[in-house]
């Protein structure tokens, strides 16, 4: 009889990672989490979803002693801690992410640990930009926007054969790569250095491309990251939401607990072994329609701003190819027009929300993380 499935989950506080350890407990393995609860995200300490069932290790992804312990008698490794978001200390990104995620995968080789499989949480914003469609080129993926082009007020995707406006399309995994923000190039990091390793090794690993990922539990305290999050506490607040360029952007939003089932895929299926795999809806959302959804969601009808600024690096279109997602038995169940209802009746249990933004923006501005248009088109 095999023994009881053991995991370890890497951030399993967070977001993403507590919806795994709640998939994992219903399927019956045994799990540890190890979380440092950061106060970003979690400023009132210990969350009250995090599960009896689990055991729960507070400690810092990159205390080698910690990472150490929590890797004892396991067998496969979620590692979903990750410091993310728009934030400029890029220190602190190079030394949780990379550093961390290297010092995990060393501990497990220089000890022998017999961990059977390590799955990461990659992000597809390692994309320079998504997949495009161009009228005379067909399937191009173009390069980062220039910061000339934005400045100048020029939002659309060219093609980087005729510079034709281009169009959106399915973005799959051999799209380049490149990390066009601090967070992207340590994601980016985070993904090379598990398959890397993975194939030195010999031990399994996956790299899960995930896409915009909200969801009951995302921080209503973290003004950085979620776009809904970010949306749902302005509008609560009376507060119209801030698009950035002119709200035309799309992203693919996938709701949480398609992510965490994700992952329970990937441990079960070789068929991504040593493959980053793109974890989305596969459909793409303008941010100015999330921003109408959310606002008619609360009924609370208003209208978005656009104050003619962008944030450099940023990718306009992204809609995932899940052609290799599909191999390994996923498929997204959850629609956006339900997820932001799911999403927002679990916010209405939090009590007085307040609205962290727009004290973040104003530092964002300050770091240049955020900057104006130039010249407004006409």
């Amino acid at each position: 009889m095999d023994h009881q499935k053991r995991a370890l989950v890497t951030g399993g506080a967070g977001l993403i990672g507590s919806h795994i350890v709640d998939a994992l407990l219903r399927e019956g393995w045994s799990v540890r989490i190890l979380d440092n609860l950061e106060p970003q995200t979690h400023p009132q300490g210990r969350p009250a979803w995090l599960p009896a069932g689990a055991e729960f290790n507070q400690a810092d992804i990159c205390d080698r002693r910690a990472a150490r312990a929590a890797l004892e008698d396991i067998d496969v490794v979620f590692h979903q801690a990750a410091y993310g978001g728009y934030m400029p200390e890029i220190s602190k990104y190079v030394h949780v992410n990379s550093f961390g995620t290297a010092q995990l995968l060393e501990i497990i080789r220089d000890e022998n640990l017999p961990i059977k499989k390590i799955i990461v949480a990659s992000s597809q914003a390692v994309y320079n930009e998504g997949a495009a469609s161009c009228p005379t080129h067909g399937l191009v993926f173009p390069s980062t926007r220039p910061q000339a082009q934005l400045e100048q007020g020029d939002w659309q995707v060219h093609c980087p054969q005729c510079a034709a406006v281009t169009t959106i399309a399915p973005t799959p995994e051999r799209a380049p790569t490149g990390g066009e923000t601090v967070y992207a190039l340590t994601k980016l990091d985070q993904e090379k250095l598990v398959l890397l390793w993975g194939r030195q090794t010999g031990i399994p690993t996956v790299a899960l491309r995930y896409s915009c990922t909200y969801g009951p539990r995302q921080s209503i305290f973290n003004p950085y990251t979620g776009v809904i999050a970010i949306f749902s506490t302005r509008l609560l607040n009376n507060l119209p939401p801030v698009l950035y360029e002119d709200g035309a952007q799309t992203r693919d939003m996938c709701f949480v607990e398609d992510i965490a089932r994700a992952n329970l895929l990937a441990a079960e299926s070789a068929a991504a072994d040593g493959l980053p795999v793109n974890i989305g809806s596969g459909v793409a959302t303008t941010v100015r329609q999330m921003a109408e959804m959310i606002g008619s969601a609360l009924n609370i009808p208003l209208a978005p701003v656009c104050r003619g600024e962008f944030r450099p690096g940023e990718m306009r279109h992204l809609q995932a190819d899940l052609g290799r997602a599909a191999a390994i038995g996923y498929r997204p169940s959850i629609d956006l027009a339900t997820g932001i209802g799911r999403y927002l009746d679990w916010i209405r249990t939090q009590g007085d929300i307040r609205e962290y933004f727009a004290a973040a923006e104003q530092m964002l501005r300050r770091k240049r993380i955020i900057q104006p248009v130039k010249t407004q088109p006409s």
